[in-house]
Order: structure tokens, then sequence, then C-alpha cells
């Protein structure tokens, strides 16, 4: 990247067009730049022919189908949803969200993310997606628990045979701040509870495991005297893991990790963050989102 922000690729590709352009086009109102961007796809779409079809659904890994066998995902996800409390509301999400969804509220680069031409963004995390449904339903709730089941898409190369898309599992829960860090520990409690549920049943003979980081002291008292107590009983085991590193600035307060095979093949993540705090201008608001990725916990699992 340049000062200006710019990779080595987009300098190229500015520098081959006429001066001013970037300008102008970043002065279009966003209905016109749309029309433009529409303009130049029906001209792109006019001169593919069908060998090109094919030859791009064979190259381009945004395009590739899943290899998971989707009768054996339709049959774990359907037993996630049997799972989930009732007071968890079920949402089917749209396959684009409003543009800058992720951007705004997270540490995350737009070049990450599919964006499309009409102001939107193909959904590459769900939890961005219910922390804005959660942020409009707080004015009605004191609470608001929300889960999805929803095929992401990313931009980013995850390496060689890595799909670019995946479906995951999703919560999110927002409520009210109540003071030293009890309405945090409630929100673990509810989260953990129901993934150590679900790995008991869905992956126990793949040695699943529940890891918590603790990113604030107070957060740490209650996961000590409050969250831990209310996780008794045998089941999948909750382990501290003060080493890691990923996520810290992304997630506040707490981060987990839900892995299989002794902690070797990660299958989930979360922790909280202040979206709905942002997205409703309440620094009051605590959020913590989960996930489980369930073609990784199928291919875990069946190893």
């Amino acid at each position: 990247m340049d000062e200006g922000g710019l990779s080595g690729a987009e300098r190229r590709v500015w520098a081959a067009l006429p001066p001013g352009t970037r300008a102008a086009l970043a002065a279009l109102p966003p209905a016109d730049l749309r029309t433009l961007l529409l303009t130049v796809a029906r001209d792109r779409a006019a001169a593919v022919r069908p060998p090109d079809v094919v030859r791009r659904w064979r190259a381009d890994r945004f395009v590739r189908a899943a290899e998971v066998d989707p009768r054996t995902l339709a049959r774990v996800e359907a037993r996630v949803w049997e799972l989930l409390p009732a007071d968890v509301a079920g949402i089917e999400l749209s396959p684009v969200a409003p543009l800058g969804t992720c951007a705004a509220v997270a540490p995350v680069s737009q070049h990450r993310i599919v964006t499309t031409m009409r102001g939107t963004e193909v959904v590459s995390d769900p939890t961005n997606a219910l922390a804005v449904e959660a942020a409009v339903r707080r004015g009605r709730h004191a609470e608001v628990h929300l889960a999805a089941a929803h095929r992401v898409l990313r931009a980013q190369d995850f390496g060689p045979g890595a799909s670019a898309h995946f479906r995951l599992f999703t919560l999110v829960s927002t409520a009210r701040d109540a003071g030293s860090g009890r309405t945090e520990a409630r929100l673990l409690v509810r989260h953990l509870a129901f993934w150590r549920t679900v790995l008991a049943e869905l992956a126990a003979p793949a040695a699943p495991r529940l890891h918590v980081t603790v990113l604030d002291a107070v957060v740490g008292e209650r996961l000590a005297d409050t969250v831990r107590p209310a996780l008794t009983g045998d089941g999948v085991a909750l382990r501290d893991e003060p080493e890691r590193k990923r996520g810290r600035g992304y997630y506040v307060g707490a981060a987990l990790r839900l892995t299989l095979g002794d902690g070797a093949l990660e299958v989930g993540d979360g922790g909280f963050t202040d979206w709905t705090a942002r997205l409703t201008g309440d620094a009051k608001e605590r959020c913590l989102i989960s996930c489980l990725a369930t073609e990784r916990l199928v291919t875990g699992v069946h190893r």
C-alpha cells in the first residue's frame, strides 16, 4: 500500500485512466454510479460466450461448489436449530447487506468483502448482519437474541483447496449493561451452554473443546464466580486460553473458540463486540456474537 492507501495493482489501474477519473467517480451520486457500473456490466456480459462460463466455473473459487454432502449438512443444521433455546429468534438473512455493514463497525478491509454495484455487499459474516437486526429490534425489546444459518462469501484467499464460501450457524445477543459484568456473564452462560450442548451431541467422538480468553478484568471475575459455576456437570470442557492473540482489538471483554481434535481444528469463534453500542449510539449496549462453521464440523467429525 502507498500513502494514499492504494495497492500496486490499484495504482496501475488508476494510472491508465485519464487524470481526475477517480475523483469524478467518487463524487457521483450513488444512483448515477450504480447506473454507470450496471452499463459496464451489461456490456461485458454481452461479450461472454458459453465456453467462457464453463472456463470461469472451473477456475473461479468464488463460484466453485462446496464439497460437503448437503444431506449431512442439512441434518446437522436441523439438529442445531432444534437445540436452540425457544427465546432465540431465527432469522433468514438476505444474501446481501448494506455496503459497509462490516467495515463500519469492525476493523475489516472492504477488499475482503464481495461488493455489489447496487450499494450492497455479499454477506461475509452473518453476525454483522444480525447485529444490525438486533440494534433495530432493541427499541422494542429489553434484550434481543438472534440466530441464523447462512452461506457466506469472503474475498480473501484462504489457501490451496480452501473454499471462498462456507456455512456458519451464528448467534448474536444484545442487552443493556447492568454493571459489574453481570450482563456479560449472563450472555456468556447463554452462548457457552448452547455450544456445549451442540458439541456434546454432534461432535463427541472428535474431542470438542470450548476455549475462553479474558480481555477485561471484570469479565474475568464474572467468568470465575458466575459463568463457570453455571456450566456444571459432565460435558465439553471450558478451557482458559490466555495466550490467544488473534481477535484482540476485534473482540472486547472476552473471546471464544470452538475446536475439535483436542484443539487442533477450529470450528467456531466469537466474543463481545461494541457493534450494537455503535449502531444504536448507546455505549451501555453489550453484544456477544458466536458462530459454528457447520461444514467444518461435519468434515471434522466424519473424516
